[in-house]
């Protein structure tokens, strides 16, 4: 024992010497210092929602999906760089090594944080601090050397891959023998054989005379076909647990396994938008766009686990109605039908993987105008995320440095949900398709979430003006709404141009000072609000934002941005300086009690 003990305390002497020594860290690794200065503006919050109330098979089922989320978590990471799951095992490896010191702690809070081995800085710069490659526009969802200009000359040479290039749910590969040997192999698999019994004829045929100037594009199904059927294996699993309590959830999860290994998400869309769930809900799947900078048409892998307030929302779908006529009084001439019965909800996260990991406060899904007509859209509201008392004080805290004493009060919890409920459903209403009818993705490409996260935060503010007009708010609900939508805009950092919610929100800022809704302090760059301009100035925005959609101009919504995106140093980082000294907290790890951390 005594000789047992000692060599237990020789390793971890040599482990902590080792930890000391730079030398047993790979070249690449950021300092000490650089990665403290990040983990030093990052706060935690836990989220641990009360599920004892779940039955034994509700229970199952929950641990079934964990371990799906947790396959998700791992196509996300793959997805965004080519080198992230090494680097993440290799840190592992290292961490236990050199027997888990402060120093390894830190960098796997920092791959935690961003989710891989690329960092944002306090200057908002990406960089890598792990010994991997720099980021790349295309991620890890296009050939990692390719160009858009390049992807782009390949498409109008040949138009007919267009569809399969830059469809939202496909991995795009160089044709190199490599790839389609891989790719081919893939397909053995019996039943995505059958799934794509053409895209194995096309490989074949691509295989005969391979050519790495060429592209081709798989879909994820196959692309992360091993995964993803492990992952279907564990849906599949829950499913069968919850059936006995809860028979809509359970043929919406066996309808998403479906399609995770056919790539076509209509089936399970239907069924998660028109089912009703009793305790538990799931997104699942890849949604949205913004992880993809070279066109933004690819989907990065989510999914969420949530646990349902059945009589809060059942109170929440009376109040939500009228939807039509919300769409009809928007500012523009080509209002569509909408579905009046929409699917929403509040929820606890119980737990969050991939791109749906953080503080996202509300969701509204699928995004496809096809399905959205067909079977309308659910909106998820993130309760314990939304009201959380630490998120709001920090919201506080800038609000309260950027504008005048005068306006001190008028943030309030009450007018961010009101605000953000009705942010997603702005995601529902207005221009979905341009006038030549390609989606918007398709037309405006980089420029499409920008402008869709505008969209939505406009639609929001005009319908909550419109509801306080017609006294179905009262003011001082309307005024919390309002400042909402100035706290919005807000930025502590000049956005990167990969940044559509910063972009867009940095624009609206810049459209709201020159038409005088909001005013800044020369000297302190404080702001005064002028709410008597608000309802007018928003609706003259949603216009513009609508039209621009609407033509589905990818360079005329590139000028826009140009146009609205100016960033000054004597006001805006005059004004971001205050806000990064009273904010505290820049990022935030988000732990679930569910995983138990």
């Amino acid at each position: 024992m005594k000789f047992l003990s000692g060599l237990a305390l020789g390793l971890m002497t040599t482990g902590a010497a080792l930890a000391e020594d730079p030398a047993a860290f790979p070249g690449g690794c950021w300092p000490e210092a650089k990665v403290v200065e990040i983990l030093a503006k990052t706060q935690e919050i836990r989220l641990a929602p009360d599920l004892s109330g779940l039955d034994d098979g509700e229970k199952a089922a929950v641990g079934s999906l964990l371990k799906a989320g947790a396959i998700f978590q791992g196509l996300y990471e793959e997805a965004r760089h080519h080198q992230a799951l090494k680097a993440g095992r290799d840190l592992i490896a290292l961490d236990r090594r050199l027997g888990g010191p402060k120093r390894t702690k830190d960098l796997l809070d920092l791959y935690r944080l961003f989710q891989g081995p690329i960092a944002t800085t306090l200057a908002n710069a990406r960089e890598p601090f792990l010994p991997v490659d720099p980021q790349v526009p295309g991620r890890n969802v296009y050939p990692i050397d390719a160009t858009g200009d390049e992807v782009n000359a390949f498409i109008a040479a040949h138009p007919e891959r267009r569809s399969t290039i830059l469809a939202e749910r496909s991995v795009v590969r160089r044709a190199t023998r490599e790839s389609l040997d891989r790719d081919l192999k893939a397909l053995e698999d019996g039943a995505l054989g059958v799934l794509h019994r053409g895209l194995k004829a096309e490989l074949q045929a691509l295989s005969r005379s391979p050519d790495p100037k060429a592209f081709y594009a798989v879909p994820y199904a196959v692309a992360y076909g091993a995964d993803l059927r492990l992952a279907y294996e564990h849906m599949v699993d829950a499913a069968a647990s919850i059936e006995p309590t809860d028979e809509d959830l359970a043929a919406y999860l066996r309808n998403r396994a479906r399609d995770l290994l056919s790539n076509d998400y209509e089936s399970g869309d239907a069924s998660w938008v028109a089912g009703r769930f009793k305790k538990l809900n799931a997104q699942i799947g890849a949604y949205e766009t913004y992880d993809d900078a070279l066109f933004g048409v690819k989907a990065f892998s989510s999914f969420s686990l949530l646990l349902n307030d059945r009589a809060a929302t059942d109170e929440l779908r009376k109040k939500l109605g009228g939807l039509q006529q919300v769409e009809d009084a928007l500012p523009y001439d080509h209002h569509k039908r909408v579905r009046e019965d929409i699917s929403v909800g509040i929820y606890d996260v119980v737990a969050d993987f991939g791109q749906a990991r953080g503080t996202n406060t509300a969701t509204i899904l699928p995004n496809d105008a096809a399905f959205s007509r067909k079977y309308g859209r659910t909106i998820l509201l993130r309760r314990n995320v939304m009201e959380h008392p630490e998120i709001f004080a920090a919201d506080l805290r800038i609000w309260r440095a950027a504008t005048n004493d005068a306006f001190a009060d008028d943030l309030a919890p009450a007018g961010n949900f009101q605000r953000t409920l009705w942010h997603e459903v702005g995601h529902y209403l207005g221009v979905d398709r341009d006038k030549q009818g390609r989606t918007l993705d398709a037309a405006l490409q980089d420029q499409a979430d920008a402008l869709e996260e505008m969209k939505a935060d406009l639609v929001s503010l005009f319908t909550l003006h419109r509801m306080a007009k017609d006294g179905a708010i009262d003011a001082t609900l309307l005024r919390a709404v309002q400042a909402g939508g100035v706290r919005r805009t807000l930025q502590n950092v000049k956005p990167r141009k990969d940044q559509p919610y910063q972009t867009m929100q940095l624009a609206q800022f810049n459209y709201f000072l020159e038409k005088g809704l909001i005013a800044a302090d020369p000297t302190t760059a404080r702001l005064s609000i002028d709410y008597a301009r608000y309802a007018e100035v928003v609706t003259d925005l949603l216009r513009e934002v609508l039209a621009a959609q609407y033509e589905g101009d990818r360079a005329a919504a590139e000028a826009f941005f140009t146009r609205w995106g100016a960033w000054t140093p004597e006001l805006h980082e005059k004004l971001a300086a205050r806000i990064r000294d009273a904010q505290g907290a820049r990022f935030r790890i988000v732990r679930y009690a569910a995983l138990g951390e």
